[in-house]
């Protein structure tokens, strides 16, 4: 009789201790992929690299009629006063206190430090010569990315971004004769702070409406440019021109506000590394922008530089990180 008791004893925990239906854990259901918010996000990060394009031909023409330091303080004391004309008009609430410490990194690195740097090598390079810098801008991007974010990249995603920089890098340097200037350090030196203002602003979007944080940084540098522009201008020669008033226009409004708007908005949505690669066809795009605004002579190596980019970002925003 006890061990009859006993096997009905644990037959009972047995049955209690099972799991029900409603009790047991469910598997997690996987995400359904967001298709259209992907090619919004493209279309949009599409739309910033060729505003972005078209930055250098810009710079060209407003240096015309600008020196360096007062085209880059008019130009972002102009985009801080169109945004924070759209903060106010919209009553946009002042980002919390926390953001403020990656605004300032979008600002010393978008709006001042990229423009300042690439506006000096091109006072002595190329526009042609100069795309090394949106060459290379992807591949330093998604580093930066790895490291601030904590984001790990699939292989594919590596392998495709490095053969299309080392396409990029390939063909501009060929084009400059393989020699280092001092416009060659204005422009790494742009590299690596462009792309860490890149990946603090994409990361910020993801909490704040992208156009809010470009905004905010170019107000926060309004000071700044305020004061560059009452130094500078007395000391560096004016001469308005259409070309230099165009330029000066596209750089502040068009590349230095719109542009990086749609940039981080499209970022926001398929992810900083995968929106930087789209960047491999901005050189070329600036190439072409360089012969029918500048009249420059487009290098023969262009279509089939063109096509190697093309197909590494193809592979890069299939790649799955």
């Amino acid at each position: 009789m006890r061990a009859q008791n006993s096997a009905i004893e644990r037959d009972r925990v047995a049955v209690a201790e099972r799991p029900t239906a409603a009790a047991a854990p469910l598997a997690p259901r996987a995400k359904p992929r967001n298709r259209p918010g992907r090619l919004a996000g493209t279309l949009l990060a599409a739309v910033g690299v060729t505003s972005f394009s078209l930055t250098f031909p810009a710079t060209v023409w407003g240096l015309e009629g600008f020196g360096p330091y007062s085209l880059i303080s008019v130009r972002c004391a102009l985009a801080a006063l169109v945004a924070g004309a759209c903060l106010l008009a919209l009553r946009v609430r002042v980002p919390e206190r926390r953001h403020w410490a990656g605004l300032a990194v979008v600002a010393a690195g978008v709006v001042l430090g990229f423009p300042l740097l690439t506006t000096l090598a091109l006072e002595t390079a190329t526009t042609a010569h100069s795309a090394v810098v949106v060459g290379l801008l992807p591949l330093t991007t998604a580093v930066f990315s790895s490291i601030r974010t904590g984001t790990r990249p699939s292989r594919t995603f590596w392998i495709a971004s490095c053969v299309g920089a080392a396409a990029v890098i390939a063909f501009t340097v060929q084009q400059s004769g393989g020699a280092l200037t001092r416009a060659d350090l204005y422009l790494f030196g742009a590299l690596l702070i462009c792309a860490a203002g890149y990946t603090e602003g994409g990361r910020l979007a993801s909490v704040l409406p992208g156009w809010q944080v470009i905004a905010w940084a170019l107000v926060l540098c309004l000071p700044l440019a305020v004061a560059g522009a009452a130094i500078s201008l007395p000391y560096e020669p004016v001469h308005l021109t259409g070309h230099a008033v165009a330029g000066l226009l596209w750089v502040a409004v068009g590349s230095q506000f719109l542009g990086l708007v749609v940039w981080y908005k499209g970022m926001a949505l398929i992810g900083i590394p995968k929106a930087s690669q789209l960047q491999l066809a901005q050189p070329l795009l600036t190439l072409v922008w360089s012969v029918a605004l500048l009249g420059e002579a487009l290098p023969v190596a262009a279509p089939l530089t063109a096509a190697a980019v093309l197909l590494c970002i193809a592979a890069t925003q299939r790649a799955r990180g």
